[in-house]
């Protein structure tokens, strides 16, 4: 049973080779997203950016769902909009990879958040390239939230309002049973890549990523400190879902004018995609 199950794991691994998630691709699906401005959650550059990713991911075999809500705010009732890509499996069972796209709300400036917000639009939307036309084990998602940014002083009530919406969706129509993994990632375009261990995520996702970046000779970016992150991640955590937060801290340009496209890398993208790639097919194995 172990040599048979290495064996899969192998050939999935050559599959996920072949099939190539390519950083310049995501690098430039994140330029894209960058180029519409700042875009806080309810801005008119917000919904420009979602008909854009709508547009990126009506691939082959993608069920697509619109998942509008209003957010209660500081700012009063905001329309936000998650955006979900369904590739449909045959176990009943379901693997989520996650990422927002919404900037912070910093008015009188112009913070784009090309790694905080960008990046991960970049790498979701190369997943949903990447994944057509291949037999699926279990219920795929690519989940794009909108309004991870807090419009004050980040809280429990003021953040995440696209995760807390889906995570309450899900655990209303069951969807949340089903999942065997939930990975976000979030800032990881960083031109200086380098991935702590997130302690308030699943024990057993989170191995399973590091070894799989391991045997995709990734291991230098993915390292062993760890941290403690309020993420999009959470509101599945503390609802039962084995679920991950993979970012990367280590930024100086964090929430300032300077978190722009010349600070991102293709080759970050490309090792944290072709992880992500590769986790999912191991996911299906188990």
């Amino acid at each position: 049973m172990f040599r048979a199950q290495a064996f899969l794991i192998a050939a999935f691994a050559a599959v996920a080779s072949s099939a190539g998630f390519s950083g310049a691709a995501a690098l430039e699906f994140t330029k894209q997203a960058v180029a519409f401005g700042p875009r806080p959650a309810g801005s008119d550059a917000d919904r420009k950016l979602q008909a854009y990713i709508l547009e990126q991911v009506r691939v082959s075999g993608a069920q697509i769902t619109e998942d509008a809500f209003t957010a209660k705010t500081l700012r009063g009732d905001i329309a936000m909009k998650n955006i979900l890509v369904k590739f449909p499996g045959k176990s009943g069972k379901a693997i989520a990879i996650t990422g927002h796209f919404d900037t912070k709300y910093f008015p009188g400036r112009k913070f784009v958040g090309a790694d905080d917000g960008g990046s991960s639009t970049g790498v979701l939307i190369e997943l949903a390239k990447i994944l057509v036309g291949q037999p699926r084990t279990d219920d795929v998602y690519l989940v794009f939230f909108d309004g991870e940014e807090a419009f004050g002083e980040w809280s429990d009530t003021d953040s995440l309002y696209g995760s807390r919406h889906l995570a309450e969706r899900w655990r209303a129509d069951g969807t949340l049973k089903r999942i065997k993994g939930l990975i976000n990632v979030d800032m990881i375009g960083d031109k200086n890549l380098d991935i702590p261990q997130e302690m308030n995520s699943n024990a057993n996702l989170r191995r399973l990523v590091w070894k799989t970046a391991a045997d995709l000779k990734y291991q230098a970016y993915f390292v062993n400190e760890a941290i403690n992150e309020d993420d999009d991640h959470m509101p599945f955590v503390k609802l039962g879902v084995p679920a991950l937060d993979v970012i990367d801290v280590d930024y100086a340009p964090w929430h300032t004018d300077d978190d722009t496209m010349d600070k991102l890398s293709a080759q970050s993208l490309e090792i944290v995609g072709s992880v992500m790639f590769e986790v999912i097919h191991r996911l299906e194995l188990q």
